[in-house]
Formats: C-alpha cells, structure tokens, sequence
C-alpha cells in the first residue's frame, strides 16, 4: 500500500501536505541562530574552559566574595548600632541570593552569554555592550586596587612599616601577576581554597583574641551617625556581598551550568553566616572603635599574626577579580580563534600581557586613593548596586516581558524586581555623595606617599 503524506485542511476546502505548511512556516519565520557561546566546542581543544564542577565554581565565589568585605563589617555595626546592622546585613544577604539566583535563570535563557557585557548587549544593544563591559572592567580594577592597598596595611603592621609603602604596593602587585597566570577557572580552584582557610582562620584568631584580652564592651542598639557614616557603613555591607558582576564568568565555565543553584547556595550559607558571627563578636568585644580592616583590632602583635595569616586572601581574592577582568579582555580579542584552546605563543603571551597591564592600572589607582573603608564605599555606590541589585532586577523584567500581571506571583515578582531596582538607584545615587564627601573630609596619607597606612 503506498504511503500518503498527512494532509492539513482549511476552510476554503483545500488540503496541502502537512511537511510543506512546516516549510512554509520554517521560510516565512526562520528561528533565530542559536548563538554559541565564546568557548564553542571543546571536544578537541588543547585547553579546556568548561570543566567546573559546581564545588569548584562554589568554592571561587566564595573565596572572591569573602575577603575584603569581612573586614569592614564590625566597624559598620559601630556605624550603625547592632539592630539595624543585623537587619541589613540578613536582609541584603536574602536579597543577594535572590538576584543572583536571576542571573543564573538569565544565563539559561540566553546560554551565549560569559560576562556582564553578554547580558548588557541583550538590553540594550551593542550601546549596551560597550557601556555594561567598561563598567565590569572599571569594577574589577578598582576591586584588584583595594587588595593592592590591604596588602599594604598588612606587610606595614607586620613589619612595623618597615619600609615605603609604595614598595609594598609593588611587592603586592608583582605577587599578585604571577598568581594570575593561569588561564582557566578550574586551576584557579585550589587558590580559592586556600584563600577562603586563610581569611576564616584570620578571623577565629582575632576572635578569640579578642575574647581573651577584652571585656564585652557596651553595645550599641542604635547609634546616633550623621548622614555620610551611616551610608558608608551601609555601602560597606553592600560590598560584602556582592561578587555578583563575575557569575555569569564562573557559569560560562561549569560542566552544567544547571549546577549553578547549587554553586550559590554554597556561598551564600557561608557569607551570611560568617558575617554575622564576625561582624556581632568584635563590635562585642572591641565596641565603637573597632578599626576598618577589623584584623588591627586585635593588638600590636595578634594583629601582625592575623595579617600574616591572612596574607594568602589578601593576594588571592584580588586575583581573582584580575583573572576576571583579563579573561573579558581576552575573550573579546581571541573569541573564535585558535589561540584561545591553545599553548601557541601568542595565546599564552597576551594573557601574561593582558594581566600585568591590569595590575599595573590597579597598583596605580591603590597608590592614588588609599583610604580603605571611604574606597569600598565609593566602588559600592558606582558599581555593585548595579550589578547586584538594579541589572539582575532589569533581567527579570526582560525575561518576563509582556507577563508581568499574567497572575498573582507574577504581579509580586513584578513589584519586588521593581523595587530591587529602585534600591540599586537609591544606593548609587546616595552612596556616590556621600563617600565622596568622606573622601574630600578624610584625605588619608595622600597620593604616591611612603607613609604608615596600617
């Protein structure tokens, strides 16, 4: 019997074979290229980029978010009193998880994309693009800048400013370009690991210093700040956690970038816990004038202990921002080309370019604002309420565009994502004002100056 093709029929009582309407519909509305994305096909490929697991990623976000961050939370809470402190820092750590949780569900609705400037270009254009990509990059430097400027503070109290700190400056950033030169997330997972044991034990040895040598101090409910204080010391919080500008690398990078939930639950149980526990035992112990980094609370020579002990983080949480910050440079350049997957010369000598040049800028800019805690607050109000919080509300919105009010969850998703997005504003606006005008009030040692900053 021969075989008849299925028919579809219309009204006007004619039929036409169901595979040619599918042709049809295929040439009047072709789908769209699926776009691959900037690693493509790594079957064959002498370097491979996709190989996270989702503990590996984990562990990076972690040691990236806790780091300088930790360090300026117990002298928020002096700024702030332990009540509102409390509030802010549980409150931005469920907000956090929640819009990195968005960037994760973006990532799979448009799998191309391998950074911020991916995702910029999907909301606005290639205009976009450029202005989302110079803002990452901007972030990242000025990240990798205020670890140039710890690790100043550090070796000045070990050693007793044992020399010019623009010597130290450039032992940190020297340091930190050979630490950088690994071209793949997944070596970089034992510095992660390294970093994290490193600040964590930094922490409890300061801890149970200070509960040995002081008696708890008198906490402050509710402090009484001004205006600039109380927002820097919120901005600080704000830093703490927000790594959210480099998900979408970490992602890029996983062997299921399903796995990514998983990556982020991991760093957020350990960021709001430890933070918490930080922040309440030395504001406890230290009281209003607990110092910002909160390792030199601890006496003269705990603190050269717990510096030393930190050292490791110090370098490594800032070296990972800079393996960011280069593997946007150097995907934008190398993207479908042979040198991205391989050894060659000019593949692996760009990226020793790429990275030296990155720090060189960050060492610049560390030598030119050095007044730590006023230098979070600044980067908190230019970049990260934008990309923890205002950009991750925008991608809601854009992935749900036309059923905002289609139900109930989604009329209150609609709402929150909007107010997450006012508050990334509100952040921005107010944080730029005021840790500019603690920047003009609060000089600090001055620009290029050999001066003690410990």
């Amino acid at each position: 019997m021969a075989n008849v093709s299925p028919t579809a029929n219309f009204e006007d009582g004619t039929s036409v074979r169901k595979e040619d309407v599918r042709e049809l519909k295929s040439e009047a509305y072709p789908l769209p290229p699926v776009r691959q994305d900037a690693f493509g096909d790594e079957s064959n490929a002498q370097v491979k980029y996709k190989v996270l697991s989702w503990w590996q990623a984990g562990f990076l976000m972690v040691a990236e978010t806790i780091s300088l961050g930790i360090l300026s939370l117990p002298k928020a809470m002096a700024g702030l009193g332990i009540v509102p402190a409390l509030i802010i820092l549980l409150g931005l750590g469920i907000i956090a998880t929640y819009t990195g949780y968005v960037i994760g569900q973006f990532k799979l609705r448009y799998p191309h994309i391998t950074g911020m400037a991916d995702a910029g270009e999907i909301l606005w254009g290639p205009i976009g693009r450029e202005i989302v990509g110079f803002a990452q990059l901007l972030l990242l430097v000025f990240i990798m800048a205020s670890h140039i400027l710890t690790f100043t503070v550090a070796l000045n109290t070990i050693t007793g400013h044992g020399t010019c700190s623009i010597v130290f400056g450039i032992v940190g950033m020297i340091a930190s370009c050979i630490l950088s030169l690994p071209r793949t997330l997944t070596n970089m997972t034992w510095l992660s690991i390294i970093s994290f044991g490193s600040i964590f034990i930094a922490v409890m040895i300061s801890m149970v210093a200070l509960g040995i040598q002081n008696q708890p101090g008198i906490v402050q409910v509710t402090a009484s700040t001004t205006l600039v204080n109380g927002f820097v010391s919120a901005s600080n919080i704000v830093f703490s956690y927000a790594s959210h500008n480099s998900f979408f690398t970490f992602m890029a990078e996983l062997k299921n970038p399903k796995d990514f939930p998983k990556a982020l639950a991991l760093l957020q149980t350990i960021d709001i816990s430890l933070y918490i526990i930080t922040s309440v035992v030395i504001y406890r112990y230290v009281g209003e004038d607990v110092k910002s980094p909160a390792l030199s609370s601890a006496g003269a020579t705990v603190s050269k202990i717990c510096y030393g002990v930190a050292l490791p983080t110090i370098l490594i949480a800032g070296v990972l921002n800079g393996h960011i910050a280069g593997k946007a440079i150097y995907l934008r350049v190398f993207t479908g080309t042979k040198h991205l997957h391989t050894r060659s010369w000019v593949g692996i000598g760009s990226w020793i370019g790429v990275s030296v040049g990155l720090w060189i800028l960050a060492w610049i800019i560390a030598s030119t604002i050095p007044v730590f805690s006023n230098l979070l607050s600044l980067m908190s109000a230019m970049f990260f309420s934008w990309f923890t919080f205002s950009l991750p509300g925008m991608f809601w919105l854009k992935m749900n565009k036309g059923l905002y009010f289609s139900s109930k969850r989604k009329i209150f998703l609609t709402i929150l994502n909007s107010l997450i997005i006012a508050m990334g504003l509100v952040l921005c606006g107010m944080g730029l004002y005021t840790s500019g005008v603690a920047i003009h009030n609060d000089p600090g040692t001055g620009t290029f100056s050999c001066a003690n900053n410990a």
